[in-house]
């Protein structure tokens, strides 16, 4: 009998994990850096399940498998992954240790590559199977790439310098700063595993994992100075050597372990956050004494300076720009009925394209139409793909990767047609948009964290019974990755990182509080905005507020004027003043008209 593609994966999987006297395996989305997005070669749960997401583990036992993704894939794991080889489980109310604790018989032998896991993960998952009989298993390899027969290769591009122009600091001084912290902590050496802490630090770029503009690669540094960059040679350049100079030492990627065996009776910081078990294993095994800190880059980098701001507003008017021909264009192409999901995607990045400075998507364009609009993270396919009927709603999610920025912005569109937007979408609309205002415009003391900001955005939801299941905003890289921690605006706990750190000047953030009605629509408005110093008048204390960054008009036909106060209306029309300001000088024609129609006072 021929078998389904994903369930003779699955087949192949249990007979390799069979042979390796194993009852069981887990699957992560990860790399060896606890990527959040990773090349093709580790898209090892997409090779087996079939779900696309960037966030999602599965977990295969002889007779019986579960997939667990959060509140962002619920309804894309279901039309992903087929139900009768995958029970669908959502974190944090289930999880890959209660199930296995549910399910691993006493005696069980489950495997994990301890190249894909953090340490946190396996302490946690090792106590649960203790308290069922069972037991974690660390692997030498990872069984899925025995079977994998056409396995991607890890991408050889190479390297590429980020000129101190665009980074507003050279790699020396950032190095410099870190010796220091170093020396101050009495610590002989940092491991750092973070790909965009990499490129941050050394000021370099790459192309190895989609839409992340890193290089696979590890570094080692030292409190004297020095550093270690391991990386594959065929990535390495003349021009890479003599930008990093005579204090970074190049060594193959390979040798990574060996270089952590000789860190033996040397401190060495470590971040269980990036750095996974592997790291650690090697590390107690040589000796080494391991000191337990979050990645020291991390701060810094989410801090952006000068340079980067500025350098983030011209990526942004350019991007805005694109946007707003696309948006020119879809309001006279999709009222025909003629426009698809992929076709209103490819139109999105042609526009991009043609500013003459995109390097990539900052990710897969989210185009929805209808109900794919209420998948949070929808992927739009060949077999998905809808048209945008007139008479209904759109939401596309995109963003991109320019030298100097990088940009990520939701509009959800009304498609027009014979019949006018329902008074429910309206409301649903309006109340997104009103949480949305009143987290632009907060104003709050020095120490304030991501979680205590998140109700402004959901009250006016809450208030009607609804809510929204992802976090209201995610940090941004500079030219980097599109999700970039350490801060975030979310519910505190629930495993949502970042929520308990202090929003600083100089962070990027998201603003996108967002509503969705299975199988009908969804709706998110998505600005990204830049934390600021905010001068009150008579204040006592340090105050912050947001600066918004994104330039592109928000669909007025959708907006239910009578819910918003005059403060409100009163932001809506300083934006849009701002966006017509920023905008205008970059259109022409048709284009220019349409802005400066949409940027009327409401």
């Amino acid at each position: 009998m021929l078998m389904h593609t994903h369930e003779a994966r699955l087949h192949a999987l249990r007979g390799e994990l069979k042979a390796r006297g194993l009852d069981g395996f887990v699957v992560p989305i990860s790399d060896e850096h606890m990527s959040e997005y990773v090349g093709a070669y580790a898209q090892r749960l997409a090779w087996l399940t079939g779900f696309c997401g960037s966030a999602g583990t599965a977990v295969v036992l002889a007779e019986t498998a579960a997939i667990f993704v959060d509140g962002r894939y619920t309804l894309q794991v279901r039309d992903e992954v087929d139900g009768r080889f995958y029970a669908w489980c959502q974190v944090p109310q289930d999880s890959p240790a209660k199930w296995l604790a549910a399910h691993a018989a006493r005696g069980a032998r489950i495997g994990y590559d301890p190249w894909l896991h953090g340490k946190p993960w396996v302490e946690t998952v090792r106590k649960a199977l203790d308290g069922c009989g069972a037991g974690l298993v660390a692997l030498a390899s990872n069984p899925i790439d025995a079977v994998w027969r056409d396995r991607p290769a890890p991408s050889p591009a190479p390297a590429v310098i980020h000129n101190d122009a665009l980074a507003g600091e050279a790699s020396e001084a950032k190095r410099a700063a870190l010796a220091q912290w170093l020396a101050e902590e009495k610590l002989d050496a940092v491991v750092i595993a973070a790909l965009d802490s990499i490129a941050w630090l050394l000021n370099i770029r790459g192309s190895d994992v989609a839409h992340t503009p890193v290089a696979l690669s590890y570094v080692i540094a030292r409190a004297d100075g020095t550093a270690t960059l391991f990386i594959a040679p065929e990535k390495v350049t003349p021009a890479l050597v003599a930008h990093l100079g005579n204090a970074v030492r190049i060594a193959p990627r390979d040798g990574f372990t060996d270089a952590l065996a000789g860190l033996a009776g040397r401190r060495v910081a470590v971040d269980p956050e990036s750095c996974v078990e592997a790291i650690f294993a090697t590390l107690a095994a040589a000796g080494a004494v391991i000191d337990e800190r979050r990645d020291p880059t991390v701060l810094a980098k989410a801090r952006k300076n000068p340079v980067e701001q500025a350098g983030h507003r011209a990526a942004q008017a350019r991007d805005g720009a694109a946007v707003a021909r696309f948006l020119h264009w879809l309001s006279i192409e999709a009222p025909k009925g003629t426009v698809t999901e992929l076709a209103a995607a490819e139109r999105l990045h042609q526009f991009r394209r043609e500013t003459g400075d995109l390097r990539d998507l900052s990710f897969d364009t989210i185009s929805g139409a209808g109900p794919n609009g209420a998948i949070v993270h929808y992927r739009v396919s060949e077999a998905t793909s809808r048209r945008l009927d007139p008479g209904s709603v759109y939401l596309v999610d995109s963003g991109g990767q320019y030298p100097d920025g990088t940009t990520d912005i939701t509009r959800t569109v009304w498609i027009a047609g014979a019949s006018a937007p329902p008074g429910e979408v309206k409301d649903r609309f309006t109340r997104v948009l009103k949480g949305h205002i009143a987290l632009a415009r907060a104003v709050f003391p020095r120490g304030t964290v991501g979680s205590q900001l998140d109700t402004l955005a959901r009250q006016f939801l809450w208030a009607a019974g609804l809510d929204y299941a992802h976090g209201t905003g995610h940090g941004v890289g500079a030219y980097l990755a599109v999700h970039e921690g350490p801060q975030r605006i979310a519910r505190a706990g629930g495993g949502q990182a970042g929520t308990g750190q202090e929003l600083l000047p100089g962070m990027f953030l998201s603003n996108e509080p967002g509503y969705y009605q299975p199988g009908a629509y969804g709706i998110r408005i998505e600005n990204l905005l830049l934390v600021e110093p905010r001068e009150i008048a008579g204040g006592e204390g340090e105050f912050l507020g947001f600066e918004t960054l994104t330039h592109v008009p928000i669909e007025r036909r959708l907006v239910e004027r009578a819910l918003l106060d005059e403060g409100e209306r009163a932001w809506w029309n300083a934006y849009h003043a701002r966006v017509q300001a920023v905008l205008a000088p970059l259109l022409e024609g048709v284009a220019r008209d349409w802005l400066c129609e949409q940027c009327r006072p409401l």
